[in-house]
């Protein structure tokens, strides 16, 4: 196989993941919001799966093997995220991706109800002429980003969790000469006025 999906989540630890939703949700509901959309992405990757010769990871942060497998099952193959800030982690899951062989990579966190099969398709299909491929988010950045050559200028020094990480990105990209396919702008869940995006899901509510 050519390609691989990785997903990149937390373990759902109460206090430890989606903190900016525990003001509203509490720690135990963000935690469970955290798992019930980790479950929706694996799903949706596994979906996938079943119609395209890919591999599937899950790149945790937080929890170790055993806990994530028997969470999301046993059988999914997972690693740990590592160190770092989010660049430096997503850096080393491409590269590492790379190594083993992969030559189209898309990434993906587990904050976009409303990522799709179909989405990550045109994801994986725009690898096959176009360098980069980024998933606009609503908030500024982004919840998908694919590559089919490396491309560590898009990883350095970039506004992390800030409102000008897409744009920050795209001037890396142009700067490097990377060829860009932009897909359609996803909601992305992380703070409260998020929420509202959760109404046409019922399993998240």
């Amino acid at each position: 196989m050519a390609e691989k999906l990785i997903i990149f989540t937390r373990f759902p630890e109460p206090g430890t993941t989606k903190t900016r939703l525990i003001p509203v949700l509490g720690a135990t509901g963000a935690a469970e919001l955290q798992r019930r959309l980790s479950e929706r992405t694996v799903r949706t990757g596994r979906e996938l799966a079943t119609i395209r010769a890919m591999a599937l990871e899950v790149c945790h942060d937080g929890g170790d093997a055993a806990l994530i497998g028997a969470w999301l099952g046993s059988e999914l193959p997972t690693a740990p995220q590592g160190e770092g800030d989010l660049g430096e982690r997503m850096f080393q899951a491409f590269s590492r991706a790379r190594q083993d062989g992969f030559e189209r990579v898309v990434l993906v966190g587990a904050d976009c109800p409303s990522l799709t099969p179909a989405i990550l398709q045109r994801a994986f299909a725009a690898l096959a002429d176009h360098d980069l491929v980024l998933g606009p988010a609503l908030d500024g950045g982004y919840y998908l980003i694919g590559l089919s050559r490396p491309a560590p200028e898009i990883f350095n020094d970039q506004p992390w969790g800030a409102d000008s990480l897409l744009a920050a990105t795209l001037a890396a990209a142009s700067q490097a000469g990377l060829t860009l396919h932009l897909l359609e702008e996803l909601a992305d869940v992380d703070c409260p006025e998020d929420l509202h995006h959760l109404g046409d899901y019922p399993d998240l509510g």
